[in-house]
C-alpha cells in the first residue's frame, strides 16, 4: 500500500510539474508526463491510460514508448530552448566552468536528440473517387 501511494505521489508531481510547462515558456511538458505515466504503470494504471489517451499528449508518450521517437516539432523547440539557454549562459556572469560546462552537456544532449528518430506517420486511407 504505502509503495504504491509513493508510485502515485510520485505520478502526481511529474503531472504537476508537466502541467507548469503548458504555460511557463522554456519547460518542457512532455518529459514530465513521460515520467508521470512511467510511475502511473506501477501504481497508477488509470492516471497512465488517462495520460496514453490524452488528446495533445498521449501521441508524444505513446511514440516514445513504442519507438523513443521524438518529434521534429518537439526537437526544433528543445534546440531554440538549448540555444537561448546557451546564449544567456555565455553573456551571464557565471563562472567560466559554468560558461563551459554547460553549452557542452546541451551540445551532447541536441546530437543525442536530433540522433533519435521521428514517429512514423500513419498511412490514412483515401476514398475512392
Amino acid at each position: 500500500m504505502v509503495r504504491t501511494l509513493c508510485w502515485r505521489f510520485l505520478a502526481i508531481c511529474f503531472v504537476a510539474i508537466g502541467m507548469v510547462g503548458v504555460v511557463v515558456p522554456g519547460l518542457p511538458t512532455v518529459p514530465f508526463l513521460l515520467v508521470a505515466a512511467w510511475a502511473g504503470t506501477r501504481g497508477w494504471p488509470a492516471l497512465e491510460q488517462w495520460l496514453l489517451e490524452h488528446p495533445r499528449y498521449g501521441e508524444p508518450i505513446v511514440q516514445w514508448r513504442q519507438h523513443r521517437a521524438i518529434s521534429r516539432r518537439a526537437k526544433c523547440a528543445a534546440s531554440t530552448m538549448m540555444l537561448i539557454s546557451i546564449t544567456i549562459i555565455t553573456l551571464s556572469g557565471a563562472p567560466t566552468a559554468v560558461k563551459i560546462a554547460v553549452p557542452l552537456m546541451l551540445c551532447v544532449t541536441l546530437l543525442w536528440l536530433w540522433n533519435r528518430p521521428e514517429p512514423v506517420k500513419p498511412l490514412v486511407d483515401k476514398p475512392q473517387a
